[in-house]
């Protein structure tokens, strides 16, 4: 039992990888897995910044003891009548 344990974790063994074509499309998702779980994490940060300034914003007005400045304005954000075909 303990020399099949040995074996099994031995690195000096040869692996057995596959080669050419199979070998470079690997590669090729490998990388390109790598590249998206980058560009992920980066815009999970991008969004928590967002967010974190965002909250930071609306609780300054708040600490002054005045409403939260959003943006409000007189023009309504849609038509009020529906446009006419």
């Amino acid at each position: 039992m303990e020399a099949s344990r040995k074996a099994a974790h031995d690195t000096s063994l040869p692996t057995v990888t596959p080669e050419g074509p199979a070998m470079y499309a690997l590669e090729l998702h490998r990388l390109r897995s790598a590249e998206l779980r980058r560009t992920a994490q980066e815009d999970r940060l991008a969004r928590e910044a967002v967010r974190s300034r965002r909250a930071a914003r609306r609780a300054e007005p708040a600490a002054d003891g005045a409403p939260a400045a959003e943006s409000h304005t007189d023009r309504p954000r849609r038509h009020r009548l529906p446009r006419i075909a």
